[in-house]
C-alpha cells in the first residue's frame, strides 16, 4: 500500500483570514514525521491486533475504537464510539473522547513511575490511507489521553476501503477493511459470551478462540 499525504485546507486559507480557533486546533495535531519521532512502539502483530478489534467492534466509517494492551501485547480492554459529526477535527475534543472512554473500561495507572500498558487507536474512517489532519488530531488526542491516564501511547490505526494502515510506520494490509464482514470464527466466538473476557491479540489468542467457539 502507499504512504503519502492528502492536500491540507490549511495550506489554501490566507494567513490574516484564518481565526484563532483554528490555529489552536492546527497546533493540536501531529504529522507523520512528529510521530515517528515520538518514540511510539511498533506491534509485534499489527494484522491480528486490527483484526481482533474489527470482530470485536465491527467499526463502521467515522467509529474509533481504543484499546488497552499489556506489556505482552494481550488486549485488557477495549471500547468503541463514534465520532460526533457537529465536532471539528480538534485534538482537544478527541483526547476528551478518548480520556472519558478509557475511564469507563479501565482504572488508570498515573501511580506507576513508568507505564506498564499501551493503549492503541483504530479509526474507521472515509477516504485513503493517505495522512489528513483529522487523523493528526486523533493522534495528537491518544497521546494526551494516553498521558493522563498513565499509558503509553501505542500505534495509530486507520481502517479505510482499502485496508488499514498504521501510520508514521507504513506497515499495512488490504483485509480487514471498513467493507469486511467479520469472520465466522468470530460470529461464534460472539455467540459463546467470548466478547466480555480479555482475550490475547497475538498468536495465542486464535486458538484460545477456537477452543471458546467449539465448546
Amino acid at each position: 500500500m502507499t504512504f503519502g499525504f492528502a492536500p491540507s485546507t490549511a495550506t489554501s486559507t490566507s494567513a490574516p483570514s484564518v481565526s484563532a480557533d483554528s490555529v489552536n486546533r492546527l497546533a493540536r495535531m501531529l504529522e507523520p514525521a512528529e510521530w515517528a519521532s515520538a518514540g511510539i512502539p511498533l506491534l509485534r502483530s499489527p494484522r491480528e491486533v486490527v483484526s481482533g478489534l474489527h470482530s470485536r467492534h465491527r467499526p463502521a466509517p467515522a467509529t474509533a475504537v481504543v484499546a488497552v494492551l499489556d506489556h505482552e501485547e494481550r488486549l485488557t480492554a477495549s471500547a468503541s464510539f463514534a465520532r460526533r459529526a457537529t465536532v471539528a477535527a480538534d485534538g482537544w475534543e478527541f483526547r476528551n473522547a478518548l480520556l472519558a472512554q478509557l475511564r469507563r473500561v479501565i482504572p488508570h495507572d498515573l501511580r506507576r513511575r513508568t507505564p506498564v500498558r499501551t493503549a492503541v487507536l483504530l479509526y474507521c474512517r472515509e477516504g485513503d490511507e493517505r495522512w489528513t489532519e483529522e487523523d493528526g488530531a486523533w493522534m495528537w488526542g491518544l497521546r494526551d489521553a494516553c498521558t493522563l491516564h498513565g499509558l503509553r501511547c501505542g500505534a495509530y490505526i486507520t481502517l479505510t476501503r482499502g485496508g488499514w494502515q498504521v501510520l508514521g510506520e507504513g506497515r499495512g494490509g488490504r483485509r480487514p477493511s471498513s467493507l469486511s464482514e467479520p469472520s465466522l470464527l468470530a460470529d461464534a466466538v460472539a455467540i459463546a459470551g467470548h466478547r466480555t473476557t480479555p482475550a490475547r491479540s497475538g498468536g495465542g489468542a486464535a486458538e484460545a478462540l477456537r477452543r471458546t467457539a467449539a465448546r
